[in-house]
């Protein structure tokens, strides 16, 4: 094992322990420090992020709006950790309590999960966000990034380090691996003496590979192949409103729709206003036979299309018989993001959403609002597509566990 990762490993608990016994108002003061520290170096942190632009002259621009910061995106990033100040702290919460038939005084209390690593891929707003987060939970944080954000990412650690110094706190409550070798990736995966939970942020391939490889507890996220299905009782306006806000509006990210299914008895009807109005964006279409048939300039769909997350301008459209069948392609293919159901029928909607086996489910709205801030858990350190222990957008919450405080005098067990 690489002994600088069992260093990072060491320091990483011995801040987690401190946190854990961190009050609220310390932590609240230090978050506010942090996001004006991060405004206060955004010419440093622009500069770094130039040269990792410069350097990703092979990567395609669907991912290079990801990594690149500028001074609207470090404001984002900043007014996140002052989001995220001003939710309530769960690790000062106790669930519930109760007294036991021998008199004993048992507590359910919110803790850390100690100590949590993040690999993930070429978004620096990551770094911030799980900084936040982990720090306002009491955790502390392992951060390995991409390559592609590297200067980037050990600039924004640098300030939050130097941040947390200049207010005596733990500077290791967040470490960055700076190593961005696929070797370092595969030993943090494997570092369970000292990480208490891992989570990737990233592709599909990314995440299956931590997932198939980590011996450390892993939860799932992001990977997101997202269907709209329209109903046969929906609003051709609302349908044509939806589809394209959830394909074109940044169609880079987890939540952002690949798949359309529309029911055979509105297709005629819905399917070419739809088409039009997607391909006047720049949306390229893959359609099963029918679909080709209703509009000339649909492509013709493979089984992969079925299975593919884009992240880009293209999107595969289905025409089904029923919306037994829309559920029934949607639970086989989907990676369990978020699925959205268009109808003016709300019983149908219901029976949808009960249905679909996906952690957001919708009616009537586009699955681009799944995310943390959305929702109204400020920032989020990813989308879990898994049920164990957490699902959907994890925020504060998801980063604790629960632990039993009991307290007597003098019982004895008999």
């Amino acid at each position: 094992m690489n002994q600088d990762l069992i260093t990072i490993g060491k320091r990483a608990q011995i801040a987690a322990n401190k946190l854990a016994l961190m009050n609220t108002a310390t932590k609240n003061k230090a978050l506010l420090q942090l996001a004006d520290d991060l405004i206060k170096n955004k010419n440093q942190i622009i500069a770094a992020n130039q040269q990792d632009l410069a350097a990703a002259t092979q990567m395609p621009t669907k991912f290079t709006d990801r990594l690149m910061v500028n001074s609207q995106r470090i404001a984002d990033m900043a007014n996140g950790l002052r989001t995220i100040a001003d939710l309530n702290d769960p690790t000062s919460q106790i669930d519930k309590g109760w007294i036991t038939k021998d008199g004993l005084q048992i507590l359910q209390r919110r803790v850390p999960l100690g100590v949590i690593g993040i690999i993930f891929e070429a978004r620096p707003n990551v770094t911030v966000d799980a900084t936040g987060l982990t720090f306002k939970s009491g955790n502390a944080v392992i951060l390995r990034g991409g390559k592609e954000a590297i200067q980037t990412n050990t600039a924004l650690v640098k300030i939050l380090r130097e941040s947390l110094q200049s207010q005596h706190l733990p500077v290791d409550a967040v470490q960055l691996i700076t190593d961005t070798s696929h070797a370092i990736a595969d030993e943090m995966m494997n570092l369970t003496d000292y990480i208490d939970v891992l989570i990737p942020r990233g592709g599909r391939a990314l995440i299956q590979r931590v997932v198939t490889t980590a011996t450390v507890p892993v939860i799932e996220t992001g990977a997101g192949n997202c269907h709209i299905y329209i109903d046969k009782d929906a609003d051709l306006t609302m349908a044509t409103n939806i589809t394209v806000n959830a394909k074109v509006q940044r169609p880079s990210v987890c939540n952002a729709a690949e798949k359309l299914l529309i029911h055979r008895d509105i297709a005629t009807e819905f399917l070419p206003v739809i088409a039009k109005a997607l391909m006047e964006h720049g949306v390229q279409l893959r359609g099963d036979e029918m679909a080709c048939q209703l509009v000339s300039t649909i492509r013709p769909v493979t089984e992969e299309d079925w299975d593919t997350e884009y992240n880009d301008l293209i999107m595969a459209v289905k025409i089904v018989d029923s919306l037994d069948d829309a559920i029934s392609h949607i639970n086989h293919y989907s990676t369990h993001h978020s699925e959205s159901i268009i109808t003016n029928n709300i019983t149908r909607g219901r029976y949808f959403q009960q249905a679909i086996n996906s952690a957001c489910v919708y009616v009537n709205a586009s699955t681009r609002f799944t995310d943390g801030g959305e929702f109204g858990f400020g920032a989020e350190i990813g989308i879990s597509t898994q049920k164990l222990h957490a699902r959907g957008p994890m925020g504060l919450q998801q980063l604790t566990t629960i632990k039993y405080e009991i307290t007597g005098n003098g019982q004895i067990r008999k």
